[in-house]
């Protein structure tokens, strides 16, 4: 356990506290002195914290005594790897700690185990050998003798005995040359006591506030809480935990109750305690609510400062807070924007080509093109006007909605533009707005992609698949941005009219091509049938794609794969030839 202890000072100084811990007082007895009032720090922060308590005592011959407590029972023994280790590093010195004695103590908070160390120092090149049991044994009876004599606080022998480094000496005056009154002016929150926890002089603000405590011999305890540490209210006690900060409260409802820290000073000559504190106050709310003001407050109490200073960082807090929660609303509001820009710009492009719809986006101009070659789809429904004479408008809206969603994902599959539905036409282009080579060839996949759609889709009237008509012809074409008000993009030419005509006298089921379509795609693979007979014209029928499978043309995965009737079945059905 003392090398747990000097391993837990160098983790300490890893930690970053060693600058802390460096500040805390020039030699050892400083530093041990000062520890509990860091443990009382840092409880501020760590609620939780259960820090021992450290209180040195130097003998009348110069040995220095650590007293050491606790509530946790055997940790003891890390309190010598933890000195020495500090001894070493801090002061360039050599300790060596011998247990005299070891008691339990009753407390407020229950049983307290106390330990009394001898702590013997060395410059780095004296002896450091361990004090024998003779010498450890007279140590013993001195402090027997002086058990009841009180603490000797001169500690210079002790330094002078085993530090290297020089202290000055105090001064103190023959004579106090301070009057009663300009002491309790100059220190309006301290109190005297006496063992019997008797309450002797209180400053002037304490008076003002607790007139009750210079009457009828008051109690200290009868009128306070002792807060910090968590000790019995006792003389006993509180001479005990002498460096320790002593908070004392008074008992709500009554005014002020806020807590006040301060320091315990031990009068021998007197038997008397001196109590110098102030009220524990962090912004200038709870110094209204304690009903106390600024003026309350000795010029010299950095409270005034901390008071102030802490409104300060409270308002700057505030101001950062206000600045994070409006950077959550923008963030919020930015999310939304963002999902309704996604819906704007879904809507928009669903409308317009996407190169387009971002010119427009940018305010830009969008002129309008010529395309020397491009292939043009005409669709439209077999017998669709007899079906709308024969069943209800809705029946006709699902059956339309079942097929185009069918042609739509087919444009994504084939890399077509569709271009506009009017009623049960249907209408696509290859090679606008986006030039390609492959325009022909990607009309004809989506074309027979089409045909093995629509069989899936039920016409409402005689529950059989719909048949359709389509029609596809190649040639210039003229395109661009009409309207302001839902503008579309739109298509001009005549090749847009024979594209029309090819499907108005297409045959149903079949994909009726130009012969400037077939032109583009004779040699792409694809079983072509030419019509003939048909007026002035020479034009064919699409038959299918002799290098990609239906499954293919539809875009289907694996999963989604299934037996569906192909053309060679439907033409065998219909008698004609395979």
């Amino acid at each position: 356990m003392g090398f747990f202890g000097e391993h837990f000072f160098s983790f300490c100084k890893q930690a970053g506290y060693d600058t802390m811990l460096r500040t805390l007082g020039g030699d050892l007895i400083e530093f041990i002195q000062n520890l509990d009032s860091l443990h009382s720090y840092l409880a501020l922060s760590y609620q939780e914290m259960n820090a021992p308590s450290f209180r040195v005592e130097v003998t009348e011959d110069g040995e220095m005594l650590l007293h050491y407590y606790s509530d946790r029972k055997g940790l003891y023994h890390i309190v010598p790897g933890i000195i020495e280790a500090v001894a070493q590093d801090f002061f360039d010195c050599r300790v060596r700690m011998v247990v005299l004695q070891q008691m339990e103590e009753e407390e407020r908070t229950g049983k307290q185990e106390h330990v009394v160390f001898l702590v013997q120092m060395y410059k780095n090149h004296q002896d450091t050998s361990v004090p024998s049991d003779n010498e450890v044994s007279s140590v013993q009876v001195r402090m027997a003798e002086s058990a009841n004599s009180g603490w000797d606080r001169n500690k210079m022998a002790a330094i002078e005995k085993g530090s290297s480094k020089a202290v000055m000496a105090p001064c103190y005056p023959e004579k106090l040359w301070i009057e009663e009154k300009s002491f309790c002016n100059a220190f309006p929150f301290h109190m005297v006591f006496d063992a019997n926890l008797r309450v002797r002089q209180v400053g002037v603000n304490i008076h003002k506030f607790f007139p009750a405590l210079l009457r009828d011999d008051a109690a200290v305890d009868q009128h306070f809480t002792l807060v910090h540490p968590q000790v019995t209210f006792t003389i006993e006690s509180i001479r005990q935990f002498i460096n320790s900060q002593f908070v004392l409260k008074k008992p709500p409802p009554l005014r002020p109750p806020v807590p006040s820290p301060g320091q315990m000073v031990w009068m021998d000559s007197l038997g008397c305690m001196l109590y110098l504190c102030s009220p524990k106050l962090r912004s200038l709310r709870e110094l209204q609510e304690s009903g106390l003001h600024l003026a309350d407050l000795a010029q010299h109490d950095v409270t005034r400062d901390l008071v102030l200073l802490n409104q300060q960082r409270l308002a700057e807090m505030e101001l950062t807070n206000q600045l994070e929660r409006k950077k959550e609303e923008l963030r919020v509001l930015s999310h939304y924007l963002e999902v309704e820009k996604e819906k704007t710009e879904t809507l928009l492009y669903a409308m317009l080509p996407r190169h387009i719809a971002n010119q427009l986006k940018d305010g830009k101009s969008v002129e309008a093109g010529e395309f020397e070659v491009c292939t043009i789809l005409f669709s439209d429904v077999v017998t669709f006007t007899n079906i709308c004479a024969a069943c209800e408008p809705i029946k006709i809206v699902h059956m339309l909605n079942s097929m185009y969603s069918k042609f739509d994902r087919l444009t994504s599959v084939h890399d077509v533009y569709k271009v506009e539905t009017i009623g049960d036409a249907y209408m696509v282009v290859g090679g606008v707005p986006v030039p390609t080579d492959s325009h022909a060839q990607n009309v004809a996949n989506f074309a027979l992609g089409m045909r093995l759609a629509a069989r899936e889709v039920t016409n409402p009237v005689t529950g059989q698949p719909i048949q359709i008509r389509v029609g596809v012809h190649s040639g210039p074409v003229l395109a661009g941005v009409v309207g302001q008000k839902m503008p579309r993009y739109c298509l001009f030419g005549d090749t847009v009219n024979t594209a029309s005509r090819m499907e108005s006298h297409g045959v149903p089921d079949h994909i009726h091509l130009s012969a400037s379509t077939y032109s583009e795609m004779k040699d792409a693979g694809f079983d072509i049938a030419e019509v003939k007979g048909k007026g002035l014209m020479t034009t064919y029928f699409l038959l299918k794609n002799l290098r990609r499978s239906d499954d293919d043309i539809m875009g289907r995965d694996e999963s989604q794969r299934s037996s569906y009737p192909c053309d060679e079945d439907l033409r065998t059905t219909k008698g004609e030839p395979s």
